[in-house]
C-alpha cells in the first residue's frame, strides 16, 4: 500500500487548482475527495482535470465539477494480486481502499503493487517435523520437501515470501536436514539468503526461537510460518497490521466451522427453553503463521522446549499486546494425506507453483 496517500486527500470545496497542485507535487497522479469524516466522495485524475478544462471550467472552480463520483474502490485487506487484477481489468492506475463504513484507509497503485518493496525482516520457517501422518511418503523424505506439482512444499513457501519482498530466511531443521540443505544451499540461487537452525532434539515451534543467532535485526519483527502451510495470505499486509497496531505478537487465525450433527436442547431445570437443529459453531483456529517482536524472541532460552501457543500465553499473562490477524485468503495445512492430495489439485489454480 502506498504510504503517502494522506497527502492526496482534498475537501469537496477545494478548487481544481488545488487538486492540480497535488497531482503535480505528488507521484501518485490522483486526488481523493473526502468529507469531514474521511468518507470518499470522488476521485480526480489529471485526465479528469483536462476534460474539465476542455468543458470551459476554470482552475478556480470547485473540484465537484471534475471528480469521478463513482470510482472503482476496494475493501481494506484485499490482496495485492486481486488489486492488480481489478486495476488491469478496469484500466486504472490506482484504487482507493475503504473500510466497511466507506472511510478511506489507503491507496494502492498499480506500480507499487507490481513492484514489491524489499523487507529486511527475517522469515523463520519451521521445517523439522517428521510428517508421520503422511507416511510412507515421509519415510525417506522430510515433509516440507514433498513435491506439490513440480516443487517441494518448502520451496513454494520460500518463493511466496520472495515474491512479497522478503529475502532473509532462517529454516529450522531436524528430520533429514541434509535434503533441505542440499536443495536450497545458501539461497543465492533464489536471490535470497538462507541460514539453517538445526534442532538436535525437537524443541517445538516456540523453542526453535531460542536457537536463532544473536545477529538478528534488533528492532524488526520476525515472521514465522510452519513449513507445511500453503497460503496466499498477504505477508506485506500482515506485517503492516502488526506494526501499525504496535503488537508484541500477531497470530494468523482461520475461521473454522463445526456443525453439531444433532438437535441441541437448551433448558432451565427440566423445562426446555429452546431447540436448535444441527447448529453450526464458529471458531478461530491457529493458522501456523506468526509475527513476533524481538523481545519475545529474546525471552526464549537456548534449547528450551515450548510451543508457540504456550509461549504467547505466557506473554499474554504479562499483559503484552498479542493480536490476531484473520486469514481469508487460501490456506491449507498439509498434515494429512487428503490435504496433500487436495494441494496437488489446488496448486495449478493458485499461481503459487
Amino acid at each position: 500500500m502506498t504510504h503517502y496517500w494522506n497527502n492526496v486527500l482534498i475537501k469537496p470545496d477545494s478548487t481544481i487548482r488545488d487538486a492540480l497542485e497535488i497531482i503535480n507535487s505528488e507521484a501518485l497522479r490522483v486526488v481523493l475527495v473526502v468529507n469531514s469524516e474521511q468518507h470518499l466522495i470522488g476521485v480526480i485524475t489529471d485526465g479528469d482535470i483536462r476534460r474539465g478544462l476542455l468543458s470551459n471550467l476554470s482552475l478556480d472552480d470547485v473540484v465537484s465539477g471534475v471528480m469521478n463520483t463513482s470510482p472503482v474502490t476496494a475493501k481494506k485487506g484485499t490482496s495485492r494480486q486481486r488489486l492488480v487484477e481489478i486495476m488491469e481489468k478496469e484500466g486504472i492506475l490506482s484504487i482507493p481502499l475503504l473500510d466497511d463504513s466507506g472511510v478511506v484507509v489507503g491507496l494502492e497503485t498499480l506500480h507499487s503493487a507490481l513492484n514489491a518493496p524489499d523487507y529486511p525482516n527475517p522469515v523463520f520457517i519451521m521445517a523439522g517435523g517428521f510428517g508421520t501422518r503422511l507416511r510412507p511418503l515421509t519415510d525417506h523424505c522430510p515433509k516440507p520437501m514433498l513435491k506439490i506439482g513440480d516443487k517441494p512444499i518448502l520451496e513454494i513457501v520460500v518463493r511466496s515470501f520472495i515474491k512479497a519482498g522478503f529475502t532473509n530466511f532462517y529454516i529450522s531443521t531436524h528430520y533429514m536436514p541434509e535434503q533441505i540443505r542440499n536443495h536450497f544451499g545458501d539461497g543465492s540461487s533464489l536471490g535470497a539468503k538462507i541460514t539453517y537452525v538445526h534442532e538436535e532434539e525437537p524443541l517445538g515451534t516456540g523453542g526453535a526461537l531460542g536457537l536463532l543467532p544473536d545477529d538478528l535485526p534488533e528492532d524488526l519483527p520476525l515472521i514465522m510460518i510452519n513449513g507445511d502451510v500453503l497460503t496466499k495470505v498477504d505477508f506485506q499486509r500482515l506485517l503492516e497490521f502488526h506494526t501499525d497496531n504496535e503488537a508484541d505478537a500477531t497470530i494468523c487465525v482461520r475461521e473454522y466451522d463445526y456443525q453439531i450433527p444433532y438437535g441441541v436442547i437448551n433448558g432451565e431445570g427440566n423445562k426446555i427453553v429452546s431447540m436448535v437443529e444441527k447448529p453450526i459453531q464458529r471458531f478461530f483456529v491457529n493458522a501456523g503463521i506468526y509475527v513476533v517482536s524481538p523481545e519475545i524472541i529474546r525471552s526464549v532460552p537456548e534449547n528450551h522446549r515450548i510451543d508457540m501457543p504456550t509461549l504467547l500465553e505466557q506473554h499474554m499473562q504479562k499483559d503484552q499486546n498479542i493480536l490476531m490477524f484473520p486469514v481469508h485468503e487460501y490456506w491449507l495445512d498439509i498434515g494429512r494425506m487428503d490435504d496433500f492430495n487436495r494441494a496437488q489439485v489446488d496448486i495449478y489454480t493458485l499461481g503459487l507453483n
